[in-house]
C-alpha cells in the first residue's frame, strides 16, 4: 500500500500572464519564431490558480508590467524562509527590472528584502528540502550566490552543478514532494541527467528514495511542479512521472501550462511560495 500523504495549506504569490511573450531568447526553449496564443496562455494561468484555491490555497497577486515579458515566472523574484526574503539578481539583463517590482510588493506587504550582491535567481535555484536549501549553479545562479544565501538564513546550502542547458534552472529538474518538520528530512523528486557526476551523488547520499524521472518526463516540465505534500500539481505530458506520483502515493493535479513552455516554464515557474 502506497504511503498516505497530508497536504498543508500554502500561501502563493503570482503575476497575472497580461503581458506574457517570447521577445527575446535567454535559454534554448525560447524563440521569437513561435507565436504565443496569450489568450490560451491566460486561460492556462487561471486554471493554475483555480486549482490552487480548489485545494485551499492562499493566492496572491502582483502586478503585472508592460515592458516585463517575464514577470509571471514568479517563482524567479526570491525566496521567502520563515517570513525573511531573499531577493534577485536576474543574470539577464531583460529581467533585471523584475527584482524591483517584487521588491516593492513585498515591502509593501511588510517584508524586509535581502538584495544578493551576485547573480541569484530566487526559487528557480533556490529550493528549501527539509533541513537544506539546495541551491542550483551552472547558468544562472553562482556560487557565490549560495554562500550570501547561507549567511542570511543560517541554513545549511547544498551547490548543486547543472550541465544541461534544457535544464538551466534548478526548479526546471527537481522539485520537494514531502517534508517532514520533525526530522528535517525531505522526499524529492528529480532528472540526474541534469546535474554533474558529483551533484548526482550528492542528492543519491541526501535523498536515497527520491522519485527518478526520465529526460522526456523532465522536458514535459514535469518537474517544474509544485506539491502540497499530497496533491502535486503537474504538467499532464509527464505520463510516466505521474504514474510514479501515485504509486508513491500522491495525488497528481494534471494542469496544462504549455504555452508557458516556450518561454521555458511551467507551473512552479510561475508560482512563489511566501513561506
Amino acid at each position: 500500500m502506497p504511503k498516505s500523504r497530508v497536504s498543508r495549506p500554502r500561501r502563493y504569490l503570482v503575476c497575472e500572464p497580461r503581458h506574457f511573450d517570447v521577445r527575446y531568447a535567454i535559454n534554448p526553449w525560447m524563440s521569437a519564431d513561435i507565436p504565443v496564443d496569450t489568450a490560451l496562455a491566460g486561460r492556462q494561468w487561471e486554471a493554475l490558480m483555480s486549482a490552487y484555491r480548489d485545494h485551499g490555497h492562499t493566492v496572491e497577486t502582483v502586478a503585472p508590467v508592460a515592458t516585463l515579458p517575464d514577470m509571471v515566472f514568479a517563482a524567479n523574484s526570491a525566496l521567502v524562509v520563515g517570513g525573511r526574503v531573499f531577493g534577485s539578481s536576474f543574470h539577464a539583463p531583460q529581467r533585471r527590472p523584475e527584482s524591483v517590482e517584487y521588491e516593492t510588493w513585498f515591502k509593501a506587504a511588510g517584508y524586509d528584502v535581502y538584495r544578493p550582491e551576485s547573480p541569484c535567481e530566487g526559487e528557480g535555484d533556490l529550493i528549501p528540502a527539509g533541513r537544506y536549501i539546495l541551491a542550483g549553479t551552472g547558468f544562472r545562479t553562482t556560487p557565490a550566490a549560495h554562500r550570501e544565501v547561507q549567511e542570511f538564513f543560517g541554513v545549511p546550502t547544498i551547490g548543486l552543478q547543472l550541465v544541461d542547458p534544457y535544464f538551466y534552472h534548478l526548479d526546471t529538474a527537481l522539485f520537494v514532494l514531502e517534508e517532514t518538520a520533525e526530522t528535517g528530512e525531505a522526499h524529492v523528486a528529480y532528472y540526474p541527467g541534469a546535474f554533474s557526476t558529483g551533484s548526482r551523488e550528492v542528492l543519491r547520499r541526501l535523498f536515497p528514495e527520491a522519485v527518478l524521472a526520465t529526460r522526456d518526463d523532465a522536458l514535459a516540465f514535469g518537474l517544474n511542479s509544485v506539491s502540497d505534500g499530497r496533491h502535486v500539481f503537474v504538467a499532464p505530458q509527464a505520463t510516466g512521472l505521474i504514474d510514479q506520483l501515485s504509486a508513491h502515493g500522491y495525488v497528481p493535479v494534471p494542469v496544462d501550462l504549455s504555452e508557458f513552455h516556450k518561454a521555458g516554464g511551467g507551473i512552479k515557474c510561475c508560482t512563489q511560495e511566501i513561506r
